[in-house]
């Protein structure tokens, strides 16, 4: 229960959550953050773990008089979980996908059709091009490398150039938005709104997507 609970805390309080575990732990927030994102990224079936929102306060950390955590830190570590969590993913995928898409806990399907129904839309619109543009999207980011590897993509010449190019892509502009922008007074002053509002911009290429599909096929 201990757990969930903190894991619901993460979630809604993601700012205060990290702040909390630094007052407490100083430098294993390292770790912590290392761990969220590959956890995020290389687990095909947590998909819900904030992303996008986790970067940005991050980056906020990194700023101010006294900065609570190094940008120069920060960015290479979490570029290093995002790729090695991807790669695990595509590995996953490759040589157990079809046992895994079969995994249930009693009745609940682990990973869900819709998932791999909205990753497959995203290859079929941009092609390889997925791999970087799905690291800006919640859900897609962590379904996508475990469909790249069910799907038997070229390892060495297409998935793990584009895989690296968009780690380190998304790692390093959400954590500069957070650094740059985060400590403005007025982003302050409206942090979880902001904080929303990343969220949302992230889910709206998938919004657009569904709208267009369901749109197409009543006009169909």
């Amino acid at each position: 229960m201990e757990f969930i609970h903190e894991l619901l805390r993460l979630l809604t309080d993601t700012r205060g959550f990290i702040l909390e575990f630094i007052n407490d732990h100083g430098t294993l927030v390292y770790a912590l953050l290392f761990l969220i994102i590959f956890v995020e990224t290389g687990l095909v079936i947590m998909p819900f773990l904030p992303g996008d929102s986790l970067l940005f306060v991050a980056g906020t950390f990194c700023a101010g008089a006294a900065p609570a955590l190094d940008l120069a830190i920060l960015i290479p570590l979490l570029c290093v979980a995002a790729i090695l969590g991807d790669n695990i993913n595509y590995a996953v995928g490759r040589f157990a996908g079809t046992r895994m898409m079969k995994l249930r806990i009693g009745k609940r399907i682990l990973i869900k059709q819709a998932w791999l129904d909205k990753t497959h839309a995203f290859f079929e619109k941009y092609g390889t091009k997925t791999i970087i543009l799905a690291r800006f999207v919640p859900i897609v980011r962590t379904i996508t490398p475990f469909v790249a590897g069910v799907g038997q993509m070229d390892y060495k010449k297409k998935f793990l150039p584009y895989d690296v190019f968009g780690g380190v892509l998304w790692i390093s502009s959400m954590s500069l938005c957070g650094y740059f922008f985060g400590n403005i007074p007025w982003v302050e002053q409206h942090f979880e709104a902001v904080v929303v509002g990343i969220i949302a911009l992230s889910v709206l290429p998938m919004i657009i997507a569904f709208l267009r599909h369901r749109f197409g096929r009543k006009k169909a």
